[in-house]
């Protein structure tokens, strides 16, 4: 098993880190454009499996894609946060166009290879990639939504004071400032929510959950690194384990939920050839329209994409 993760950054090197450690790949196969940053930070990752006694080898590249050569997986988390006096079409143009080249570059050497988008904005440089690569939609998606629900949960946990590891959740939607975190599915032991906490707390952490990220840059003037970097992880290990995990993850819309043409998270199986079902819950009126009016909103920002002609 091989693994490729283009971008360095503290995303990818992050999620590198944790797949090494869990041992997921034979390889793993960092890459940057900067000089360095990728063989420094593998180079240090590797000197701590003597000390985790795993074997996973990480190795990192500048900018050669030669290496990545017959990766089972890629991971792109490559792009620039969106910085002051930078329009959200300025983000998305920049974003999409660096996206486009390494998928171009990553699958001309891995065309068979399944890929994970973690790029930002997320939901449509998921479509980027799709665009590009021209795989059929079970081997390329977007992680969102786990790291959302991880939010909720961490929210969730600290409010009961209980374990994170009682605690069940979904989340549909495009990730941003109209995710639809769903307390209707979620549940402490198999106890609703709706039994253990009033409807004006419920309706605080679904707002923290919302503003998650930009709680995270507000405290530290970046963007959040740890909780992306497992949550691509978790998504990387159902694939390798073949664990057919059920996970909230941005796919292309079909028909389901009544959408299409529309790339939005949405609960799926996940096991060794990608995306094996993509399931359909049951919405209330009320979440339904939440979810029509966040697929409204991505749908939007797909289609400044379409008019930059990059494609």
């Amino acid at each position: 098993m091989k693994i490729t993760v283009i971008g360095a950054g503290n995303v990818g090197a992050t999620c590198a880190d944790v797949m090494a450690r869990k041992e997921l790949a034979n390889e793993i196969i960092l890459v940057d454009i900067i000089e360095g940053i990728a063989e420094g930070k593998a180079l240090d990752m590797w000197q701590t499996a003597p000390v985790d006694g795993t074997d996973t080898r990480v190795v990192g590249v500048t900018n050669d894609y030669s290496k990545t050569k017959d990766s089972d997986i890629i991971v792109i988390t490559s792009g620039v946060p969106r910085k002051p006096g930078m329009s959200r079409d300025d983000l998305i143009g920049t974003n999409a166009k660096i996206v486009k080249s390494v998928t171009e570059q990553a699958i001309k050497y891995s065309p068979d290879a399944i890929i994970i988008v973690v790029a930002n904005p997320l939901d449509v440089m998921t479509y980027t990639a799709s665009l590009v690569s021209k795989k059929n939609r079970n081997q390329v998606f977007g992680m969102a939504g786990i790291l959302d629900t991880s939010r909720l949960k961490a929210f969730v946990a600290a409010e009961l004071n209980v374990s994170t590891r009682d605690i069940q959740t979904l989340l549909l939607g495009g990730h941003g400032d109209t995710m639809v975190p769903l307390p209707s599915y979620t549940t402490v032991s198999g106890i609703p929510i709706t039994q253990l906490l009033d409807k004006d707390k419920i309706e605080a952490i679904v707002q923290r959950t919302r503003g998650g990220g930009g709680e995270i840059v507000k405290l530290m003037g970046t963007s959040a690194w740890y909780a992306p970097g497992a949550a691509v992880a978790q998504m990387v290990e159902s694939i390798v384990r073949d664990q057919h995990r059920i996970l909230p993850v941005c796919v292309e819309l079909k028909g389901e939920y009544g959408m299409k043409d529309v790339f939005l998270g949405v609960p799926v199986k996940l096991g060794k050839e990608g995306i094996e079902e993509i399931i359909e819950v049951d919405l209330n009126k009320e979440e339904m329209e939440l979810l029509t009016a966040s697929s409204n909103a991505v749908k939007n920002v797909m289609g400044v994409l379409d008019n930059m002609n990059l494609f």
